[in-house]
């Protein structure tokens, strides 16, 4: 959603890199652009100023000008500033003393609500709850029957003792619930109130007749972040006629500009508690303001990785995979290699997971474009594949391929590649699991074409880096070239980093005897 903005934002802290020093013009042609970005993005007008405001006061004082890069400087104020208009840190629900917690969800209709209460209570079941969700939406057609079918999705409890479509009293239902939730044992009940097409009184006093009723620990406010500045006007009227908590974002999956999603926090002053970025029921995560700046700037959301890693992957699994690639690249198969694929795929979307990425700002394109069925297209290829050659790949030979393709249906050289592709993942893992470094850091072994490397094919002669130039002096260069030799023992003794050999000749890097075997034959 926020695409735009991020690529406006980008652009324009790619015309400060590299500049010294950055002049009062510097600055105030920065701020235009981002105001223009925040803008184009359709975010209020009344929180851009403040924003802007705020940013050139920070950005024409001494912590920009006394600072040793002054462009970082300056994303740096941005982050801090896009930070503070999503709501500063992170709100977590309050629970009650004396359960049930009450929930109750209020926002106009359309803004998904009931799907929402269904993910929401998914989400509080992870967390070790027990919810309940409550139809006292009577009005909509076929409302209950979809908090329902939610319910039963979510794995969660429902109660809807009206079938409503105008039958039925909801204050009631709401009030009932809370005696049934005690009775049930559920410490946590969501209650999915009526919405509308626009903001009425008839809404408001419902809404608030059910709020008097079961006395919610939580009011959250649903708005939908495609409705653009309507988003404001609409949590305004909501705060003045029903009273929130809290924010909850929907549809931030949507192609809308979205701005107005950034201008709830500042104008409402209640913070965005949630925030839904899919159809899935999974698709729902804890709002973490200063994650979500950091995705605008394109800096990516580890910390978010992490956490879906952490709920995907068990620690016991972990361990078995890393004792088992310590013992060496060999005890690696094609079936552990699946299951690793098939734990990543549950963690989500391929595209999301790569986009929380820091540095994939640049890739946007690719990632919008991949190909999510390849990970379906090599699980087929690997379950074609007889026992025998999940545990040793290297006896796929010509006709085995020529079978496997036919058996998944895909090219020979789709096999091919995804067996290379397989060694290749084999080397790189054992090497992290024995301590010897990650592919990609510079004078560590396993980095081809670098200084401790030995990966990759020597093509011809290579060129002389370029370092001190040489003495004419016969006797003088030998003198610089007998201590160019010690300092080279010396680093093959300890090595770059504290690693024995990490500062050889790539020449004379010895690959593990293991590794060898997977190389093909020259």
């Amino acid at each position: 959603m926020f695409d735009t903005l991020s690529d406006r934002l980008s652009a324009t802290f790619k015309n400060l890199r590299g500049k010294g020093r950055l002049s009062e013009a510097d600055i105030d042609a920065t701020a235009r652009e981002i105001r223009i970005a925040l803008l184009e993005a359709d975010v209020a007008l009344p929180v851009v100023r403040a924003f802007i405001k705020q940013v050139k006061e920070r950005a024409l004082g001494a912590e920009v000008s006394q600072a040793l890069n002054p462009a970082q400087q300056v994303i740096k104020i941005v982050n801090e500033e896009l930070i503070s208009i999503l709501g500063g840190e992170t709100r977590r629900l309050r629970f009650a003393k004396n359960p049930p917690t009450v929930i109750m969800l209020a926002g106009l209709q359309g803004a998904g609500k009931t799907t929402l209460a269904g993910k929401l209570g998914r989400w509080l079941k992870q967390q070790g709850h027990a919810p309940m969700l409550v139809a006292a939406d009577l009005q909509r057609p076929n409302a209950v029957n979809q908090l329902s079918v939610v319910a039963e999705r979510a794995g969660v409890a429902v109660y809807a003792p009206e079938p409503g479509n105008g039958v039925g009293d909801p204050v009631k239902v709401a009030e009932d619930s809370i005696v049934y939730a005690r009775d049930k044992q559920h410490d946590v009940v969501i209650v999915d109130t009526a919405g509308r097409l626009g903001i009425d009184q008839e809404l408001m006093q419902q809404a608030a007749d059910i709020r008097d009723a079961v006395s919610p620990d939580e009011v959250l406010f649903v708005v939908d972040a495609m409705i653009g500045q309507d988003a404001v006007t609409t949590a305004e009227a909501f705060q003045e006629g029903v009273g929130f908590d809290g924010v909850v974002l929907s549809k931030l999956d949507g192609d809308a500009r979205g701005g107005a999603a950034l201008s709830v926090a500042q104008v409402t002053g209640k913070q965005i508690m949630f925030a839904s970025n899919g159809e899935k029921l999974d698709d729902f995560d804890a709002f973490h303001p200063d994650r979500m700046a950091s995705r605008i700037l394109g800096m990516g959301d580890v910390l978010t990785l992490i956490e879906k890693a952490e709920q995907t992957f068990s620690r016991q699994e972990a361990e078995k995979m890393a004792a088992k690639l310590a013992k060496g690249p060999k005890e690696f198969t094609l079936d552990d290699f699946l299951a690793q694929m098939e734990q990543v795929r549950k963690m989500g979307s391929l595209s999301k997971l790569l986009g929380m990425m820091p540095g994939m700002g640049q890739m946007k394109e690719q990632i919008n474009n991949l190909d999510e069925r390849e990970v379906d297209r090599t699980a087929a290829i690997i379950k074609s594949m007889t026992p025998q050659e999940r545990a040793e790949p290297t006896i796929i030979n010509g006709s085995r391929r020529a079978r496997i393709a036919r058996g998944s249906g895909v090219d020979v050289s789709a096999v091919k590649n995804l067996v290379e592709r397989f060694f290749e993942a084999r080397k790189m893992m054992s090497r992290m699991a024995q301590g010897g470094g990650m592919p990609g850091m510079p004078g560590m072994p396993g980095m081809p074409g670098l200084p401790g490397g030995g990966g990759g094919k020597k093509k011809g002669k290579q060129k002389k880096a370029k370092g001190k130039r040489q003495s004419g002096n016969p006797m003088k260069r030998k003198q610089e070239e007998q201590a160019a030799a010690e300092r080279r023992a010396q680093a093959g003794q300890g090595g770059a980093f504290g690693l024995p050999g990490a500062g050889q000749d790539p020449g004379d890097f010895e690959l593990p005897q293991e590794f060898k075997d997977m190389l093909p034959p020259k």
